[in-house]
This record gives structure tokens, sequence and C-alpha cells, in this order.
């Protein structure tokens, strides 16, 4: 079984100061896509270059203390592409691929931080254009090799996806058009949203993300942002998943998926 994790970390400092790299011990994955590390390459030298017996490969952003996505591996991957070859999105390290090809099988593990548009109009157009140039990008790669994307979306898809989704309509993160990149994502581009192929009806127990404001956490008033996204050949392996939420790490749960599969 190849046990693949996913966590928005908020922060790597902060989220290793809570137990993370015990966790991560004690859990083993063989892989974690981690998003929102938040640190330069400077901060995470000598420090946090290896957690729990993994190595990391980083997409750093410019700016101080912004973004950043990462992916810790237990096996040496035989390229790392480090951004999907954008003008605008690159700079705030967004993506980052790790691919482990054989002669028999092209395979990659992505991990992907989509902006948020949360903070206003701005930011919102902002992340419209990062679903309008990710989308090709994937479509691409498809066609090319099988992968799985892990990462905070930002995007609840459905109504269960979220407790409040009746007073979240006209809110970022669950816009008619951000919805709907998805289902086109799902329908016509031939993504598998995995935890929803092994959990289709799950509610309460999917959320992944919870706001800081009013007890959300406690009153697990939440939202489900992070995803495992494949092709369709290696959703079709995945046989176990779990949101771990007995501590918490970050604003995020960690989500893992069992593959029936070996890199």
């Amino acid at each position: 079984m190849f046990k693949l994790t996913s966590l928005n970390l908020n922060g790597i400092r902060s989220a290793t100061t809570k137990g993370l790299e015990a966790w991560l011990a004690k859990t083993a994955p063989d892989c974690i896509c981690v998003q929102e590390v938040k640190a330069q390459a400077s901060d995470v030298q000598g420090k946090f270059e290896q957690l729990a017996g993994m190595t990391g490969y980083f997409h750093f952003a410019e700016k101080k203390g912004y973004s950043g996505v990462g992916v810790y591996t237990r096996q040496e991957p035989s390229d790392v592409i480090v951004g999907h070859n954008s003008p605008e999105f690159d700079s705030e390290g967004r993506y980052v691929e790790l691919r482990f090809d054989t002669p028999s099988a092209k395979r990659s593990i992505i991990s992907c931080y989509f902006p948020s548009g949360s903070s206003g109009e701005e930011r919102q157009q902002a992340k419209f254009r990062f679903l309008a140039e990710l989308y090709p990008h994937l479509q691409a790669l498809k066609a090319e090799r099988e992968f799985i994307l892990c990462g905070d979306v930002n995007i609840a898809h459905q109504e269960i996806d979220l407790k409040n989704f009746k007073g979240n309509k006209k809110n970022s993160g669950f816009l008619p058009e951000e919805r709907a990149w998805m289902t086109q994502l799902l329908n016509e581009a031939g993504l598998v949203d995995v935890y929803r192929h092994l959990q289709p009806a799950t509610t309460d127990a999917a959320y992944t993300w919870w706001s800081n404001r009013g007890q959300a956490y406690a009153k697990n008033v939440g939202w489900r942002l992070d995803y495992h996204l494949a092709t369709p050949a290696l959703a079709a392996l995945a046989r176990t998943e779990s949101i771990y939420k007995d501590e918490k790490f970050s604003d995020h749960a960690p989500i893992t998926i069992g593959y029936d599969w070996a890199l």
C-alpha cells in the first residue's frame, strides 16, 4: 500500500511545533504533499529539508512568509518540476511535481496550492486566471503520464462539501464559476476526485478546513478544500482514506489515501 498524505501546513515552522513530525513518524506515509509552507529556502535549509525520514522538494514563493509548496518522499524522484510555466503564478510558489519514471511507467506526484479569493475581488480574479491556466496544463499532462495532484484547491465542489452551503453561494470557494471549473475538470478533462470515489456521500466527516472564527472547529462547521485529483488508472488503485482530526497541526486536517501500488 502506498500511503499519500496532503496537508496545508499554514506555516511549516508553526506546524512542526504542534507535533507534525511525531505524527508523520507514527503514521509513516510514503509521501506527503504540503502547501502554505510560508518559508524560503534559507528557512528550510538545515531544519526542514527532511521530515520523519522523508526528503523534501519545494517551490518557494518570492514573497517572504507566503504560499510555497513541497513534497516529502522516501524515494528519490527521477525529476523535479518547479512551477507550471506561469508568468504570473510561478513567483507565488504554487506547484511542484515529482516524477517517478521507469521504463514501463510514467508517474507524478504533484503538490499544488490554489489561490484564495476570499480577501477581495482582485484576488478572486487572480484565482480565476489561475484556474484558466491550470486546466490545459493538467489536460496536457494527463495525455503523457499518470499523476496524482494533491493540494488545497480552495474550492468546495458540491453542497455536501461544506456545512453552510446555502449561506456561501456568493462566497469565494463556493462560487458557481469555481464549482463549474471543478465539474469540468472531472467530467470533461477526466480526472478523479479520489476521496469522493471512495466516499461518494460523506458529509460532516469529509471536511478538511475550518475557519478560526466562531468556534467553527469545535462545532465542525467546515469545508472540504483538500483533494487528491488523479488520473483514472491511479484513482482506480485507491483503497483507503482517512482525515486525521485527533490533533490540530494547522487550520487544515491531513488527508491520507492508500493506493494499491508502489513507486
